[in-house]
């Protein structure tokens, strides 16, 4: 089994910035991808951004594409979320999931492992 833990969520005015982390504990050996799934109030649960084991491959929903990085540290599993130039759009619940398999998906049911969420608003 594998644990997510999710920090850093919170309340920022629009043009901020905010940062999350998502620890993984446990058989972290298998979680190869990782990723952030949002979702908004009425909204489907969409993937924004995801990262392989070693960081080779990503992928970035065009939502984000140039305001959003991710980056992992595998020594720490951890992974992090920076999220630059904010808008009321990605006002949503942000989930961190894994996955045991090399290849990323944007298909939430293809994640084994999720964390609790954490919610991110945006003021304008």
């Amino acid at each position: 089994q594998v644990r997510l833990v999710e920090s850093g969520g919170g309340l920022v005015e629009a043009g901020r910035s905010l940062r999350l982390s998502c620890a993984a504990s446990g058989r972290t050996s298998t979680t190869y991808v990782m990723g952030w799934f949002r979702q908004a109030p009425g909204k489907e649960r969409e993937l924004v951004v995801a990262i392989s084991r070693f960081g080779s491959q990503t992928y970035y929903a065009r939502s984000v594409r140039g305001r959003f990085t991710i980056s992992r540290d595998s020594g720490k599993n951890t992974m992090y979320l920076q999220m630059n130039s904010l808008t009321s759009e990605d006002t949503a619940v942000y989930y961190c999931a894994a996955r045991e398999e090399s290849t990323i998906s944007t298909r939430s049911y293809e994640y084994e492992y999720w964390g609790q969420g954490t919610q991110v608003t945006v003021s304008s």
